[in-house]
């Protein structure tokens, strides 16, 4: 019954309409004003700013700020964080191209919407990274490699918190996403980038034809979730990758093998 009452309260508001008031204010000189609030609200660490937060001319252009360099120094391992956020689950594919977030149950094959290019990633690996309203919402390459695949799916996105994986109509592979191949020195991985609810924008910062392990490729505006996909036998996580922490662009996220 909880499940079913939310999903209809989502359907009400979650629309055209909604999203382009939502969209309109949060671009508007008037939702500068806000700014301050919001940083008290979600308690937002302001030293790592890269610009006066006074400089801001709109609410949407403080979601999509942008770092001092010095504060995400990028790992030696192969494979890093591309975000920062919390590590909501991580481990091997289930049955194959199955995995498992908040109890839901997800088909890889649904996600990418190509079942070939999910047989590939059959019985590898997975993590989901959330990000709350709260983060930095900048993209940033999680390995050095060539892309394989650049392609966009879904139109209308629920929430991508806590209460929307658990209750939600399967988010993460029925969400507004955009999906990244990369080609590696060692093996491929899948980079998916999953739309928030109201406001479906991922946009793209790097179009150029190979990644940088560390650089910017894309943002989000409002919160969302990456995940990424390993092929079998590649890669294992690292000691600090642990389910429910938080995680900085840069930081270690798995070695290859």
């Amino acid at each position: 019954m909880k499940k079913k009452i939310y999903q209809r309260s989502i359907e009400l508001t979650n629309g055209p309409l909604t999203s382009g008031m939502i969209r309109s204010f949060a671009q508007s000189s008037l939702s500068r004003r806000v700014i301050p609030n919001y940083i008290k609200t979600y308690k937002i660490p302001t030293a790592d700013i890269e610009n006066p937060l006074e400089s801001f001319p709109t609410l949407h252009d403080f979601f999509i700020r942008t770092l001092k360099a010095e504060s995400r120094p990028v790992g030696d391992v192969p494979v890093v964080s591309p975000v920062d956020g919390k590590i909501e689950v991580f481990g091997d594919l289930h049955e194959g191209i199955r995995f498992l977030v908040k109890n839901q149950q997800y088909s890889l094959a649904d996600l990418l919407g190509n079942a070939a290019l999910a047989d590939s990633y059959q019985n590898g690996k997975y993590i989901v990274l959330y990000l709350s309203p709260a983060d930095y919402h900048r993209i940033h390459s999680p390995a050095s490699g060539k892309v394989l695949k650049q392609y966009v799916l879904g139109k209308k996105s629920y929430p991508v918190n806590g209460a929307g994986l658990r209750y939600g109509k399967a988010p993460i592979s029925g969400n507004y996403r955009l999906i990244t191949e990369l080609e590696t020195q060692s093996a491929n991985l899948l980079v998916v980038k999953v739309g928030a609810m109201f406001v479906n924008s991922i946009q793209l910062t790097n179009s150029r034809e190979s990644w940088e392990k560390g650089e910017e490729v894309a943002y989000f505006s409002f919160g969302s979730t990456v995940v990424l996909f390993f092929e079998e036998n590649h890669i294992e996580f690292s000691s600090n990758v642990r389910a429910g922490e938080r995680i900085k662009v840069g930081e270690a996220l798995a070695h290859m093998v």
